[in-house]
């Protein structure tokens, strides 16, 4: 959980810092800096990708996963849930309300394949070294967003804490339940989505990552199996 809480503490931070700066960061800088995070994720999704031990685990991950993630439509109906939100809360004339900066930035910092594997994977073998890169992202992200939306992005600390929280403690109770080969091959799973992740953030391609995501369970019962 140390990797949860300082997620939500370096939202916390962020939103501070965007809002004493106000409107002074420039767009063009905010995106700069997050297409050097995508670097980062790439590299990181490369180098988890290689502790596999079996690539047969994880082409078959990849096809049932893909097979479930698009069956219930998880990227579609997570679009349309934000698109609800964000209609329902957005105000007329151009001024963002507090509600409609929580809405916004939660669904950004929440709904990435990174908010479910780093917990995870910080639950399942200590290694919280995905989560401390999310938490970076996560802090650049906030000062940008409360720069120009205000003090509501502050409570995505509590979403996270939540959100986040859960996986953790998942990847805690599933731990003891699972080989240091099933670890690797869950972790091999979720580097891979890392890197269509980086490529996703740096604009190269449209992958429903969301729709892949089941793939990174599968490993636990292949695991039993091959």
């Amino acid at each position: 959980m140390l990797g949860v809480l300082i997620n939500s503490v370096a939202v916390l931070v962020g939103c501070g810092i965007g809002l004493f700066l106000g409107k002074a960061v420039p767009d063009r800088l905010g995106k700069l800096v997050m297409s050097g995070m995508a670097l980062c994720i790439l590299y990181i999704g490369v180098s988890g990708s290689l502790q596999g031990q079996n690539t047969l685990v994880l082409i078959i991950s990849m096809a049932c996963g893909a097979a479930v993630g698009e069956l219930l439509d998880l990227d579609g109906k997570l679009n349309r849930f934000a698109g609800r939100l964000e209609k329902r809360f957005k105000k007329g004339g151009g001024k963002t309300s507090m509600a409609e900066g929580f809405i916004t930035t939660t669904i950004v910092m929440c709904t990435g394949a990174l908010a479910v594997i780093g917990p995870l994977q910080a639950g399942l073998n200590g290694d919280n070294s995905l989560i401390f890169t999310k938490a970076t992202i996560d802090f650049i992200a906030a000062i940008i967003f409360s720069s120009t939306m205000g003090i509501g992005v502050a409570l995505t600390s509590v979403s996270l804490l939540v959100y986040q929280g859960f996986f953790a403690l998942a990847g805690g109770i599933l731990s003891p339940l699972l080989s240091d080969y099933a670890i690797a091959e869950i972790t091999c799973a979720g580097s891979v989505l890392l890197i269509g992740l980086g490529l996703n953030m740096l604009g190269l391609t449209k992958l429903k990552i969301m729709n892949l995501l089941p793939a990174v369970f599968m490993p636990m019962l292949l695991c039993l199996i091959i």
